[in-house]
């Protein structure tokens, strides 16, 4: 039997007071699956994906990734551990200002000293396997445009090429697609499934968009109330399970499809309401540990 790279026992995190945002999670990922984790917001999907790498910390529980416990690291051994862990962001973190190529090479900020990053001054290696990712992804044109002038698509296609220059063991995706209309949404994570299964990686992405995790995940997990309630293949996730995951929650599901049918300025609306909801909880997760 295989050995799991990520094993997680009794996970919970605990915010402000007694808010429960996971509630004892236990769940083994092994080399090569692509998982995609779903559940209604609120459900403690961002929390457990940010967990992992330890962007917010646990209140308890153990997170063994290659055979480290990330749980219990200091601030400098768990820089070289996160280092080993890819992270895509729903809302890209690129340096717009930047062009994209440079962007992509900011994958290998980790091993490159800074007054060589500072100068540009990346390996060699790093350049072409840059150029070819990009190439891979279909952006070798817009390679030395200002990452603010391309679309969210191309963006997010950019930060996927910036975490495999980083050359992980282990790829996150916090809400990869949310901003992203239909089609774009669907090359992105063709993409993002691509690469991952081209280079065995384990990969683990938050999705809203149940339809996607059926057509891509080799494995899909179910969140709700903080709880593990759904783990298995696409195929065993029936519509009688994702009815009980949303149960309660069946509007975000139905709003989920109507946006894909809104004209383009109720879209960028929604968009920017989706995004600064998403700041805020980046305003709390990094007030954890303070």
């Amino acid at each position: 039997m295989k050995k799991p790279l990520l094993s997680i026992k009794n996970l919970t995190k605990v915010y402000g007071q007694g808010t429960k945002a996971l509630n004892g999670v236990s769940i083994d990922f092994y080399p090569g699956e692509f998982i995609v984790v779903i559940g209604p917001s609120g459900a403690g999907k961002s929390t457990f994906i940010r967990c992992i790498n330890r962007l917010v910390n646990p209140t308890s529980g153990e997170i063994v990734f290659d055979d480290v416990h990330l749980e219990s690291l200091n601030a400098r051994i768990l820089r070289r551990e996160r280092a080993k862990i890819g992270m895509i962001f729903q809302h890209y973190n690129l340096v717009g200002r930047t062009n994209v190529i440079k962007n992509v090479l900011h994958g290998q900020l980790s091993n490159t000293p800074i007054y060589k990053s500072l100068f540009g001054l990346y390996k060699e290696e790093d350049k072409q396997e840059a150029v070819t990712l990009l190439k891979k992804v279909g952006l070798e044109e817009q390679m030395y445009k200002r990452a603010d002038a391309l679309s969210g698509g191309q963006m997010q296609r950019v930060g996927i090429c910036r975490a495999i220059l980083q050359r992980p063991k282990l790829l996150l995706a916090d809400e990869p697609i949310a901003s992203l209309d239909p089609l774009s949404a669907n090359t992105v994570m063709q993409q993002l499934r691509d690469i991952s299964e081209e280079r065995q990686l384990t990969c683990v992405v938050n999705l809203h968009q149940v339809d996607f995790a059926r057509k891509f995940a080799t494995r899909i997990v179910g969140i709700k109330d903080g709880r593990i309630v759904f783990d298995g293949p696409p195929s065993k996730l029936t519509d009688t399970i994702v009815s009980n995951i949303y149960k309660g929650k069946e509007h975000q599901m139905t709003l989920k499809q109507a946006d894909e049918r809104l004209p383009s300025p109720v879209k960028e609306a929604v968009a920017i309401m989706h995004h600064k909801e998403e700041n805020e909880k980046n305003k709390e997760y990094s007030t954890i540990g303070k």
